[in-house]
């Protein structure tokens, strides 16, 4: 062989050699590639896809163009890499499942929530979104740097100006070379607003803190909906930059016509496959790992997605949705990464840093592009004052141009006579004969006026950074006003999250339940008083055959203690209870409490906290009465407690927390009432059935119980709308068991008795029929009558709709608002 071959070949260390070629590889990797930029949150390449587009002019308001010619140009011009790579991120940014707010408007098939592809990039066509239009304004002002491109024949941008907080509102996800990022993204409204809160800070001298901005940021908002369940992942991902947020899909348990239940899945957590998690359901079913489905579809249309997993009648639907957020992605893990590239460099970023950076930028944006924008008025101004002076001395002028051999012997000539640059005698000898005439001396004089405004307004701007930031605040207001939208992911209650409770404020609120058994939670605010006789308002839209059954004020902290026909207590916070409209119907409470198959809620109250020398006394439809500690009750699980023994023709119609002194009075529908003293029932423990407490006769029923203690009167409401308010002192104490005495006249023209209430003089009444409308009255307008009467009409009713059921207003005055002035009241 050759020994010239030998001299050729080198010798290297190939440890060496490949740590060197790793490292290169990895930077490369992460500085240009997988990683976004702090400043404006894109990737390289999806950088030089928006900014190919906006140089081709494909922006929103064009028509659409060709992604094959999107991808060729971005490839040809910048980013020199495969077609596949520059396609899939183009069509990532047009996917409004993938992106919160999409930085390009596609028109074709761009795939789908279900894992569908997009279509070739030969039949698909895109231009730029309207919102991306702000990623990339101010770019021809000088705003950001330039680089040459990869053959140094272009130019290309090194970021992007982002007058949008991008890398916060869209997030990103990107596997690098030993590490990677996983940002989520978050509502533009929220995002813009925690800037301006760092700027009136900045302004007003203060420190703004993490937990200042988590009070605006409430916690990622995914395209695709879902429930985050508690704060502390959310608290967690923005103070350290790293954390774990629990998502869910958005379900409800509604139950059929035919006493079955279905499951329906309206919304999805972030990135998660559709068609895979419908394959997984019917996976387990088959398996037998879940039992009691008997039917599963897919109902999704163009109004949106929709899920039906339908139940047998013997299964419990929340043991089977449980099963399903175990199982499948129902419920899934979003593992938080905020890793960006700030100064080229890595950095895990705290929610702080990520809007302290856009900041940064954004103040080196505006700075440049007000630079530029003075400059160049100055620079017309320069011209503008030359042409001033011409005017004012044109007869000369024209006659050294005149007088000039060639064009820069005139631009010379008049430099020499006016003491003019070379810029301005150049403009002069341009100048048309047009600007000889008084009205073009007037638009210079304007012109001149105007630039010198506005050079005063670009130096303020340039000199006081506090006007800087006040306009990056100005213009961003404006940006989340025209594109900002409601939050689409909620914040749920985690049980075991101990946060949770202290960021909600105690307020007055409203449940109602009805007879199928939905619930929901509403502002008192929602209901203003009225006179009796009125027509009432709108309290919510029912289904065929439902309406109001229990309505309650309490306070947003009270514990919801929810008795049921079979004897059973479950308990929540009445916050947990989702809040709805006045017209909504609410949530099914098979969504909130496990209730099992043909078991109903019959008694509902609200409790502040378990005390020493406290009890619950019970009573049942058919006269029977209970008395038990409340302390028995104080450790309720979250599948139930057994709180009385019933027969099985016999419910739970009422329960109040009393002190073991007080008269208690019993109310039938046909218009009887016993009084008799609490003492009088022995105490018993949870499982016990109880005592008599009424002789009822045959076909009477209780509807109400109440206790002496609790007012001075009773107002009576019968099903047709009638009522009447009685002395309690009307009603002497019996012993319990017997037959009581005659308390309302029951007549055609009044109907049975539905709802007794105590009641004070300044309380307020609400009525609610079997139509959901709702009244509410104040007790004081209520006639004052014996027991032996039937009353006044208390609310006007349409034909075949009568009173369902009735409520006392009863309000925490420390709690709530002013009172509205009575021309205000409706």
């Amino acid at each position: 062989m050759d020994d010239k071959i030998f001299d050729q070949i080198q010798h290297v260390d190939l440890k060496k050699t490949m740590e060197t070629s790793y490292i290169d590889y990895a930077m490369s990797v992460i500085a240009a590639r997988a990683l976004p930029d702090v400043r404006d949150g894109l990737k390289p390449v999806q950088r030089r896809i928006l900014f190919s587009m906006n140089e081709m002019g494909n922006t929103y308001d064009k028509p659409h163009k060709k992604c094959a010619r999107i991808v060729g140009d971005t490839m040809g011009k910048y980013h020199p890499h495969g077609d596949s790579s520059i396609y899939g991120a183009l069509v990532y940014m047009a996917q409004p499942w993938s992106l919160r707010y999409t930085m390009v408007d596609g028109h074709g098939n761009f795939g789908s929530v279900d894992g569908d592809g997009a279509a070739a990039m030969r039949y698909t066509e895109a231009r730029l979104s309207k919102i991306s239009s702000y990623m990339i304004e101010d770019l021809d002002k000088d705003t950001v740097d330039f680089m040459p491109n990869y053959d140094e024949t272009e130019q290309e941008p090194v970021v992007l100006p982002s007058r949008i907080p991008n890398l916060l509102v869209n997030g990103t996800t990107g596997i690098a070379v030993g590490m990677a990022t996983n940002m989520p993204p978050h509502n533009l409204v929220e995002s813009i607003n925690a800037v301006v809160k760092l700027i009136d800070d900045y302004i007003e001298g203060k420190e703004t803190t993490i937990e200042d901005l988590m009070k605006i940021v409430k916690g990622p908002d995914f395209p695709t909906g879902g429930i985050i369940m508690g704060t502390s992942g959310i608290s967690e991902a923005y103070r350290t930059g790293r954390g774990k947020i629990r998502v869910r899909a958005v379900t409800d348990i509604e139950p059929m016509d035919n006493g079955k239940n279905r499951i329906v899945i309206t919304e999805l957590p972030y990135l998660v496959n559709k068609a895979k998690l419908i394959e997984k359901i019917a996976e387990l079913h088959k398996e037998k790992k879940i039992d009691g489905i008997t039917d599963l579809r897919d109902e999704s249309d163009r109004e949106g997605l929709r899920v039906v997993v339908e139940l047998r009648r013997d299964v419990n639907p929340s043991v089977v949705l449980n099963l399903l957020y175990k199982h499948t992605q129902l419920q899934d893990t979003f593992g938080v990464i905020n890793l960006a590239l700030v100064n080229g460099q890595p950095k895990v970023l705290n929610l702080y840093d990520l809007l302290k950076y856009y900041l940064l930028h954004q103040e080196e944006v505006v700075t440049r592009r007000t630079q530029f924008d003075l400059n160049k008025a100055e620079a017309r101004a320069h011209i503008v004052e030359g042409l001033i002076i011409a005017q004012d001395n044109i007869d000369e002028v024209i006659k050294i141009i005149r007088a000039s051999q060639t064009t820069a012997d005139a631009q010379n000539n008049l430099m020499e006579r006016f003491g003019l640059t070379e810029i301005q005698a150049k403009a002069i000898v341009e100048m048309r004969l047009r600007a000889l005439t008084g009205l073009e001396r007037e638009k210079l004089e304007a012109e001149y006026k105007t630039l010198q405004e506005q050079i005063a307004y670009f130096k303020e701007i340039l000199a006081d950074k506090n006007k800087l930031l006040g306009v990056i605040k100005e213009e961003i207001l404006a940006i989340a006003t025209k594109y900002g939208d409601e939050r689409r992911t909620q914040i749920g209650f985690d049980e075991y999250d101990v946060s949770m409770e202290d960021l909600i404020p105690e307020t007055n609120t409203v449940i109602t339940m009805t007879k199928v058994g939905y619930i929901k939670r509403m502002s008192t605010e929602h209901f203003k008083s009225q006179h009796r006789g009125g027509k009432g308002i709108k309290g919510m839209d029912t289904i065929q055959d439902d309406f109001i059954v229990e309505m309650l004020m309490t306070t947003s902290h009270h514990y919801l203690m929810f008795f049921t026909n079979t004897g059973r207590v479950y308990r929540i916070k009445a916050y947990e209870i989702p809040e709805a409209g006045r017209t909504s119907r609410g949530t099914a409470l098979i969504n909130i409490i496990p209730l099992q198959p043909g078991e109903k809620i019959t008694a509902m109250i609200p409790i502040k906290e378990y005390g020493e020398n406290q009890y619950l006394f019970m009573a049942t439809r058919n006269g029977i009465v209970k008395k038990t500690p409340l302390m028995d009750y104080a450790n309720i699980r979250k599948n139930g407690l057994a709180a009385i023994n019933l027969r099985d023709d016999d419910k739970l119609i009422e329960v109040k927390v009393t002190d073991n002194e007080q008269e208690v009075l019993l109310f039938t529908k046909y218009g009887q009432c016993i009084r008799f003293r609490e003492t009088d029932v022995r105490t018993t423990g949870r499982t016990t059935m109880g005592v008599i407490g009424m002789n009822l006769a045959d076909g009477d029923k209780i509807i109400a119980m109440t206790l002496v203690r609790d007012a001075d009167a009773v107002i009576l409401v019968s099903k047709n709308g009638l009522g009447k308010c009685t002395y309690v002192k009307e009603f002497t104490t019996q012993n319990r068991g017997g037959k009581g005495v005659k308390c309302y006249k029951i007549t055609e023209k009044t109907g049975n008795l539905v709802g007794v209430k105590s009641v004070q003089q300044d309380d307020e009444l609400m009525l609610i029929t079997t139509v959901g409308t709702i009244i509410r009255i104040h007790v004081k307008e209520t006639a004052i009558l014996g027991r032996i009467t039937s009353g006044v009409k208390l609310i006007d009713l349409a034909e075949d709709v009568n009173v369902a059921s009735i409520a006392l207003v009863v309000e925490d005055k420390s709690l709530m608002p002013p009172e509205l002035p009575e021309e205000e009241q409706e």
